[in-house]
Protein backbone atom coordinates (compact mmCIF):
# COMPACT_ATOMS: atom_id res chain seq x y z
CA UNK A 1 0.00 0.00 0.00
CA UNK A 2 1.02 3.40 -1.23
CA UNK A 3 0.48 5.85 2.03
CA UNK A 4 1.54 8.71 0.46
CA UNK A 5 -0.48 8.19 -2.56
CA UNK A 6 -3.45 7.21 -0.66
CA UNK A 7 -3.01 10.53 1.48
CA UNK A 8 -3.35 12.00 -2.49
CA UNK A 9 -6.49 10.58 -3.29
CA UNK A 10 -8.16 11.77 0.12
CA UNK A 11 -7.02 15.18 -0.63
CA UNK A 12 -7.60 15.47 -3.82
CA UNK A 13 -11.47 13.27 -3.37
CA UNK A 14 -12.06 16.16 -0.88
CA UNK A 15 -11.39 18.79 -3.62
CA UNK A 16 -13.40 17.01 -5.95
CA UNK A 17 -16.22 16.54 -3.95
CA UNK A 18 -16.09 20.78 -2.59
CA UNK A 19 -16.17 21.84 -6.10
CA UNK A 20 -18.85 19.73 -6.93
CA UNK A 21 -20.84 21.04 -4.07
CA UNK A 22 -19.99 24.83 -5.28
CA UNK A 23 -20.88 24.21 -8.98
CA UNK A 24 -24.09 22.40 -7.79
CA UNK A 25 -24.77 25.69 -6.02
CA UNK A 26 -24.02 28.04 -8.35
CA UNK A 27 -26.45 26.41 -11.33
CA UNK A 28 -29.93 26.61 -10.82
CA UNK A 29 -32.14 23.69 -11.02
CA UNK A 30 -34.38 23.08 -14.06
CA UNK A 31 -36.23 20.70 -16.45
CA UNK A 32 -32.58 19.00 -16.59
CA UNK A 33 -30.64 18.56 -14.02
CA UNK A 34 -27.95 20.72 -15.27
CA UNK A 35 -25.45 20.69 -12.68
CA UNK A 36 -25.16 17.33 -12.67
CA UNK A 37 -24.88 17.22 -16.88
CA UNK A 38 -22.53 20.28 -16.31
CA UNK A 39 -19.96 18.14 -13.54
CA UNK A 40 -20.34 15.10 -15.17
CA UNK A 41 -19.11 16.77 -18.85
CA UNK A 42 -15.93 18.98 -17.00
CA UNK A 43 -15.06 15.94 -14.99
CA UNK A 44 -15.09 13.56 -18.37
CA UNK A 45 -13.13 16.14 -19.80
CA UNK A 46 -10.86 16.58 -17.32
CA UNK A 47 -10.17 12.68 -16.90
CA UNK A 48 -9.40 12.62 -20.81
CA UNK A 49 -7.07 15.51 -20.52
CA UNK A 50 -5.21 13.89 -17.59
CA UNK A 51 -5.03 10.50 -18.90
CA UNK A 52 -3.58 12.02 -21.81
CA UNK A 53 -0.95 13.52 -20.32
CA UNK A 54 -0.32 10.81 -17.92
CA UNK A 55 0.91 8.18 -21.28
CA UNK A 56 2.32 5.63 -18.38
CA UNK A 57 1.77 5.34 -14.88
CA UNK A 58 5.16 4.95 -13.11
CA UNK A 59 6.74 6.29 -10.41
CA UNK A 60 6.92 9.71 -11.65
CA UNK A 61 3.50 9.86 -12.39
CA UNK A 62 1.65 8.21 -9.76
CA UNK A 63 0.98 11.04 -7.41
CA UNK A 64 -0.27 13.12 -9.88
CA UNK A 65 -2.46 10.14 -11.25
CA UNK A 66 -3.73 9.64 -7.39
CA UNK A 67 -4.67 13.44 -6.80
CA UNK A 68 -5.86 14.39 -10.19
CA UNK A 69 -7.54 11.37 -11.56
CA UNK A 70 -8.65 9.33 -8.36
CA UNK A 71 -8.96 11.78 -6.25
CA UNK A 72 -10.13 15.27 -8.10
CA UNK A 73 -12.25 13.97 -10.70
CA UNK A 74 -13.28 10.90 -8.41
CA UNK A 75 -14.23 13.23 -6.13
CA UNK A 76 -15.66 15.69 -8.84
CA UNK A 77 -17.63 12.99 -10.72
CA UNK A 78 -17.69 9.02 -10.86
CA UNK A 79 -19.42 9.42 -14.26
CA UNK A 80 -15.72 10.56 -15.36
CA UNK A 81 -14.15 7.12 -14.56
CA UNK A 82 -16.55 5.51 -16.52
CA UNK A 83 -15.96 7.51 -19.22
CA UNK A 84 -12.87 7.22 -19.13
CA UNK A 85 -12.57 3.11 -18.75
CA UNK A 86 -15.49 2.86 -21.83
CA UNK A 87 -12.72 5.13 -24.18
CA UNK A 88 -9.93 2.91 -22.64
CA UNK A 89 -11.80 -0.60 -23.92
CA UNK A 90 -12.24 1.18 -26.89
CA UNK A 91 -8.85 2.47 -27.94
CA UNK A 92 -7.70 -1.44 -27.00
CA UNK A 93 -10.13 -2.31 -29.54
CA UNK A 94 -12.69 -4.02 -26.88
CA UNK A 95 -15.67 -2.44 -28.82
CA UNK A 96 -17.97 -5.05 -27.30
CA UNK A 97 -16.90 -4.79 -24.33
CA UNK A 98 -17.52 -1.29 -24.19
CA UNK A 99 -20.77 -1.34 -25.55
CA UNK A 100 -21.71 -3.92 -22.73
CA UNK A 101 -19.94 -1.75 -20.08
CA UNK A 102 -22.27 1.43 -21.33
CA UNK A 103 -25.10 -0.58 -21.94
CA UNK A 104 -24.96 -2.39 -18.10
CA UNK A 105 -23.65 0.55 -16.52
CA UNK A 106 -26.99 2.99 -17.09
CA UNK A 107 -29.32 -0.02 -17.26
CA UNK A 108 -28.39 -1.33 -13.98
CA UNK A 109 -27.64 1.44 -12.41
CA UNK A 110 -30.67 3.17 -13.33
CA UNK A 111 -32.19 -0.22 -11.99
CA UNK A 112 -30.66 -0.39 -8.94
CA UNK A 113 -31.07 3.53 -8.50
CA UNK A 114 -34.89 2.59 -8.72
CA UNK A 115 -34.66 -0.71 -6.21
CA UNK A 116 -33.33 1.06 -3.39
CA UNK A 117 -35.88 3.76 -4.02
CA UNK A 118 -38.42 1.49 -3.97
CA UNK A 119 -37.01 -0.53 -1.18
CA UNK A 120 -36.67 2.82 1.34
CA UNK A 121 -40.42 3.51 0.49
Amino acid sequence: MNWSALGLVALGGALGAVARDLVGAAIPAGRLPWATIVINIVGSLLIGWLMGRLVTINEHTLHTHSFWVVGVCGGFTTFSSFSWQTIDLMQKGHWGAAAVNVVLSIFCCLLATWAGWRLAR
